[in-house]
């Protein structure tokens, strides 16, 4: 049983809308992932990824969620606490955007947002693991105050592991 509050599944920012899958978030969340430009998953996959998401959230009391602009109602991409490369107790802040939402502050405000959902909690350390070419995310991490921890090195390549304390 967890000593930490469940995270906020709802979140709001001056310009996004933070919030709980739907099963027709699954074609934009395939066209999402097809960006990466690695093998496409199906619109079917897609669907079970996101029930396995849900699934994950109601065990662990931390969801990654759906960003929406709130002026356009679209979704642009995701941000939230995962276990990924961690553990529930010091989880991992991730996110990722349509290539068309990058270099607007979109990943700083949702990530800002998660931390101070992750500081709701109760939880004491936040986790990020970021490819090492990716220069946006890092500066991305650096401005809510990550520091770096260390740099693993695996099958995609070198990993930067990040850390912040929190209050």
């Amino acid at each position: 049983m967890s000593t930490y509050e469940t995270m906020s599944f709802r979140l709001e920012t001056e310009r996004l809308i933070l919030r709980p899958w739907a099963e027709s978030d699954a074609a934009e969340f395939c066209a999402l992932l097809s960006e990466r430009g690695k093998e496409t998953p199906t619109v079917e996959h897609t669907r079970a990824a996101i029930a396995k998401l849900l699934t994950a959230t109601e065990s662990t009391g931390i969801a990654l969620l759906p960003i929406q602009r709130r002026d356009e109602g679209d979704f642009i991409g995701y941000c939230g606490l995962i276990i990924g490369r961690s553990t529930v107790e010091e989880p991992e802040i991730a996110y990722e955007l349509f290539q068309r939402a990058h270099g607007c502050g979109y990943a700083t405000e949702a990530a800002r947002a998660v931390v101070d959902a992750a500081i709701a909690t109760g939880r004491k350390r936040l986790w990020s693991t970021v490819g090492a070419w990716n220069t946006p995310s890092l500066r991305v991490l650096e401005k809510l105050g990550f520091e770096r921890d260390r740099v693993s090195t695996e099958d995609s390549g070198e990993v930067v592991w990040l850390t912040r304390s929190l209050p």
